[in-house]
């Protein structure tokens, strides 16, 4: 990540605009603060990719996209890079973030960033129109940087996926493991479900409910991974019929990724500033007074 991090800073100099591509379903927790420093240290504009939004609430989709329009320097568009036709609208898009550079002479440099896993491959391989980068649901695929010619007037720079070294928040990391930007080996599956189950009770009960012919009311997180083992029969051999729960955490991980629990956000910008009202609570009880008696 050091070495990604130090060569994408040496490619910002020669580049135009940044394409930061994040998750539509947790499109703060999948924003890289790295790169926004990077880019601000550059001032380079950047056009923001809410990813998967076939997968993501529409509204509250919406309410990022007008959240971070509201930012300088920034366009911000919900789209689904595995389709043709929405992956075409991003160098139209990218355009007017740099409108002097439109010539041969002057080509379009664009570079596109973005944590692992969130689809930057897949824009790629979409706009170039044949596969140049690899593709899979796991992160870290890409390892490189690949620089290609898009047309005579526009350049395009992927990067591997750029994760920063400290998650600070919990939250942050365990949004990031549901959404499948941290890889398998580096989370517990069945605290990640436990955090998944808790967020769907809270916001989407109807979803669990009809997804797996439960009854929520009252229900926890495990509570409802223990429904889920028991209405799916994941359990453990030899065990006298205790219950499998990594299994029913996988059932239902496997089930949110891949959309079977309906379109579905994770995070909002009211639980964000939530999230950051909180921190800053803790924060100012852990700072010690240094103020001088009068």
């Amino acid at each position: 990540m050091t070495s990604a991090r130090r060569k994408a800073a040496e490619t910002m100099e020669f580049v135009d605009v940044i394409i930061e591509v994040l998750d539509a379903r947790a499109p703060e927790a999948s924003c890289n603060p790295m790169i926004r420093e990077l880019r601000q240290h550059r001032q380079r504009p950047c056009l923001k990719i809410l990813n998967k939004a076939d997968l993501a609430d529409p509204d509250v989709t919406q309410a990022w996209i007008n959240f971070y329009n509201r930012q300088a320097g920034v366009k911000a568009v919900a789209l689904s890079c595995k389709n043709v036709s929405d992956a075409a609208k991003v160098p139209k898009l990218c355009q007017p973030l740099a409108a002097h550079r439109d010539s041969n002479f002057k080509p379009l440099r664009m570079m596109i960033m973005g944590i692992p896993n969130v689809g930057k491959s897949t824009l790629m391989n979409m706009l170039l129109k044949r596969r140049v980068a690899n593709v899979g649901d796991e992160p870290a695929v890409t390892k490189s940087q690949q620089r290609h010619n898009l047309n005579e007037q526009m350049t395009l720079t992927d990067s591997p996926g750029l994760l920063w070294p400290k998650i600070e928040r919990p939250e942050d990391g365990l949004m990031l493991a549901a959404i499948h930007a941290i890889g398998r080996n580096a989370v517990i599956e069945e605290e990640v479900a436990e955090f998944l189950a808790t967020t769907l009770l809270a916001r989407y009960p109807a979803r669990l409910a009809e997804r797996y012919g439960l009854d929520v009311n009252g229900m926890d997180g495990v509570g409802a991974l223990e429904a889920i083992a028991k209405k799916r029969g994941c359990l453990l051999k030899g065990r006298g019929g205790e219950l499998d729960l990594e299994k029913a955490a996988i059932i239902l991980l496997t089930d949110f990724r891949s959309g079977k629990l309906g379109r579905i956000s994770l995070e909002t910008s009211e639980t964000r500033e939530a999230m950051h009202a909180i921190k800053a609570d803790d924060t100012a009880h852990r700072t010690p007074n240094t103020k001088q008696p009068d």
